[in-house]
């Protein structure tokens, strides 16, 4: 980002800029309020210096980060007006969750200082950045205007945006309607990016006794069938449903993972928020609230387990993420046109993709596609799930084998996954390919290294696992033209499981989507 050239495309939109205009008023009241509730201040306007209000309280002067928090009053500073140079738009929880950080990692990444404001409309923030970390010259600026996941796909229809940022991803009618515009094929590898993976959880009140729920009595609570705790097996109160709008990517995931095709049947009283932020202070706030949120906006909320609808309990946690296996995940994705290209929009994406980027998404709450590493614990649900005694014999000597195999190897967070119907990896195991092979790069010569395939349970049992040995063994073939020379050295190996162990039910085209799988097991550290 030697220079981010302004574009005529959004030449016509306007925001704040840097350069403050002076105003007579300098003693009235103002508010500072952050997006996520946790900041509502009053005070007397003092200065506006170094990117932060200074106003005058009971308390003294206090000096607060624009950045965040927004200024309502008129004695608040007002701002001249200039085109932005990158803007982005969309989906609230990676505007409000993710970019402060990620443009601060991508101003650090250029060697640049990012100063950061929030500008006087909600959930917006212009950064602006500066060469030679804040000392050289202006390098250009960035606006983040944070709303819902379908405006991503509306703003980059009108081309008020250069990326759409969205928490589900793009659908088919909304492809195709950006595709009549020119934008091209919006699910092409250059124009839609993972850049990390989320679990929506279930909160709770952190007074309320109840630990889990199931897919089943969250479906009820949210069609108005349960209606009271003691229903659940708590106290005898009301349940107060929380909900995200029409519109919301959080809404159309959760909608999805516990409706299904179905499609949601709403009770008629329910309490409608705009986003994570106020979902999370309001559930925090009623002992007798129910609500979801993604994975970095719990904010102190009591997070359940889910069980799913064939009784797996999952909990929310980053490696359950990472894989894939919670019963309520969603990708967080950033698109672009394809017909109107941008370097600054490209590189910006770029940076977002890269290891560079892995340590703001984390520090961020979210989880990041970096390969991670976990021991296959023999006590774990899966090992007993293994040693079920109910199966016949013939499946139950195939189970034993994988638990005397998982004995040797830890996992790791790569999973492939396929295209519903298709002998493609999904959009993501294009990313993981590349993940997997700097990781393998690093390790030791002779590392055993196991691909091993699964499918879901329809079909004959012997062909099934013999389509699984099948996919770990294109796997592995696609990893080895990927990498070339590079990984020589790795010993790779090709094992499948067929239909044993699930991750998910096989109930539903998208649990048996998530059953066809290969994981990626390496030889584990010798344990003492």
């Amino acid at each position: 980002m030697a220079t981010l050239a302004r574009r005529s495309m959004i030449s016509a939109l306007a925001i704040a800029a840097a350069t403050i205009i002076p105003t007579a008023a300098v003693s009235d009241q103002v508010q500072l309020k952050s997006s996520d509730g946790t900041v509502n201040l009053t005070g007397d306007f003092v200065d506006f210096q170094d990117d932060h209000y200074i106003i005058r309280t009971a308390l003294g002067d206090l000096r607060i980060s624009a950045a965040r928090v927004r200024c309502e009053g008129e004695a608040c500073p007002t701002f001249e007006v200039e085109s932005a140079d990158l803007v982005i738009k969309g989906s609230d929880t990676v505007g409000l969750g993710l970019m402060p950080l990620l443009v601060s990692g991508y101003a650090s990444f250029l060697d640049a200082e990012a100063s950061i404001k929030a500008t006087d409309r909600e959930g917006e923030i212009l950064a602006e950045l500066v060469g030679d970390g804040g000392f050289g010259d202006e390098m250009g600026s960035i606006l983040v205007t944070s709303s819902t996941s379908g405006d991503a796909f509306t703003t980059l229809m009108d081309q008020s945006a250069h990326i759409g940022m969205s928490a589900r991803r793009i659908k088919p009618q909304e492809a195709r309607d950006l595709k009549e515009t020119g934008a091209g094929n919006m699910v092409s590898p250059g124009q839609e990016h993972i850049v990390a993976v989320d679990s929506l959880v279930i909160i709770t009140h952190p007074s309320n006794p109840i630990q889990q729920v199931s897919v089943d009595q969250l479906r009820d609570i949210y069609a108005g069938t349960i209606t009271n705790w003691n229903e659940l097996g708590g106290e005898d109160a009301p349940i107060k449903v929380v909900n995200r709008q029409e519109g919301s990517g959080t809404r159309s995931v959760f909608d999805t993972g516990v409706f299904g095709e179905a499609g949601p049947v709403a009770a008629a009283d329910q309490v409608i928020v705009d986003d994570n932020n106020t979902m999370a202070s309001m559930v925090n706030e009623d002992p007798n609230a129910i609500g979801y949120v993604g994975y970095a906006f719990q904010r102190g909320a009591k997070a359940l387990s889910l069980v799913n609808e064939c009784g797996m309990l999952t909990e929310p946690d980053a490696f359950s993420a990472k894989v894939e296996e919670y019963a309520l995940q969603r990708r967080l994705y950033l698109y672009n046109r394809g017909d109107a290209p941008n370097d600054d929009a490209n590189k910006f994406v770029d940076f977002a993709l890269s290891d560079d980027a892995d340590g703001v998404i984390a520090k961020a709450g979210f989880i990041d596609l970096s390969v991670k590493r976990k021991s296959q614990d023999m006590t774990g649900s899966r090992a007993r799930a293994l040693l079920d005694p109910n199966v016949d014999a013939y499946e139950g000597g195939v189970m034993r084998e994988m638990l005397g195999e998982m004995v040797n190897y830890d996992r790791l967070s790569t999973t492939f996954r396929f295209r519903t119907g298709s002998s493609k990896l999904d959009e993501r195991g294009r990313i993981d390919m590349a993940r997997l092979t700097e990781f393998l790069e690093g390790q030791a010569e002779g590392t055993k290294v196991l691909f091993v395939g699964f499918t879901d349970n329809v079909g004959a049992f012997d062909s099934n696992r013999s389509l699984s040995v099948n996919r770990a063994q294109q796997v592995i073939d696609e990893l080895a033209a990927f990498a070339g020379d590079s990984i020589t050295g790795i010993e790779i190996a090709a094992a499948g499981y067929g239909e044993v162990a699930p991750s998910a039910c096989n109930i539903t085209e998208n649990g048996r989507a998530v059953n066809r799988r290969v994981e990626v097991w390496i030889e584990a550290a010798q344990r003492g």
